[in-house]
């Protein structure tokens, strides 16, 4: 019966994951620590993998619907993989974290988490709704940040995040991306959300899995149910008006800071 909860629960992030760009880390991980009482350490490293193959899974998806703006996508990865391996190499260097610069991540994210959800919300109700298409020549400007360097820092520092708590690659990324390219749809938001956080996922998932904080068995069965979530999920997210997922996720946000908070 636990088995088939795990599967349950895969398909259930997965789905989220691939409806709104959250879920892979600010689900999973209290999930797995406060429904299943799997170990904190053991709930990050597993959850990291975990959010690399769904993640992969829902990028080719967005890919074959042609909506991932790869543009975007390298300029947050050129700050996340370098933040992520030096973080990784400072880990293994001073050996496992200090529990009290954890708590201290932890309810800092909590609350940063809490008022992203206040502010999606705001913008659910009373923000203007961005087109859902782009017509060609407005695809570059809509892919372009006010300056190059803003995507590569903001990686940088959703890089470092997930690399120590699992958290941040979608619901911090989600946020960055809507602020940074305010013209670009929320379908294409999620997509280059996705896709960004498949190598940092997996390289932070591998970096944890040599420190032996990763449990494959769980792994396999959280992806049994993931895999074909995100799927659906992605293929949702382009028949589903923007104020319902933006509602969504900021009540996944509020769930997720909540819980980070009460840690």
């Amino acid at each position: 019966m636990i088995d088939l909860g795990y599967v349950f629960a895969g398909f259930f992030v997965g789905t989220i994951v691939g409806l709104t760009g959250v879920g892979g880390g600010s689900l999973m991980t209290p999930l797995l620590i406060f429904f299943f009482g799997v170990k904190p350490y053991m709930a990050v490293g597993t959850d990291l993998l975990f959010a690399a193959f769904t993640k992969l899974g829902g990028t080719v998806s967005f890919a074959r619907q042609r909506i991932v703006p790869w543009r975007v996508v390298g300029l947050l990865s050129a700050g996340s993989i370098p933040a992520c391996l030096t973080t990784i190499a400072v880990l293994r260097w001073a050996g496992p974290a200090d529990p009290r610069v954890q708590s201290l991540m932890t309810h800092t994210l909590g609350a940063a988490l809490l008022l992203t959800a206040a502010a999606m919300l705001y913008k659910s109700v009373r923000g203007k709704q961005v087109p859902r298409e782009l017509a060609p020549a407005d695809e570059k400007r809509a892919s372009t940040p006010r300056h190059w360097s803003l995507p590569v820092l903001f990686g940088a520092l959703i890089g470092t995040l997930v690399t120590l708590t699992s958290v941040g690659a979608g619901a911090i990324g989600v946020t960055v991306l809507l602020v940074l390219y305010p013209l670009l749809p929320l379908p294409r938001i999620v997509a280059a959300d996705i896709a960004y956080a498949v190598p940092l996922t997996l390289v932070a998932g591998l970096g944890h899995a040599s420190l032996g904080s990763v449990d494959w068995p769980l792994l396999a069965k959280l992806l049994t149910g993931s895999l074909p979530g995100i799927y659906l999920g992605s293929r949702l997210a382009q028949h589903t008006p923007d104020r319902v997922i933006r509602s969504l996720l900021s009540v996944l946000l509020a769930w997720a800071g909540t819980k980070l908070v009460l840690i």
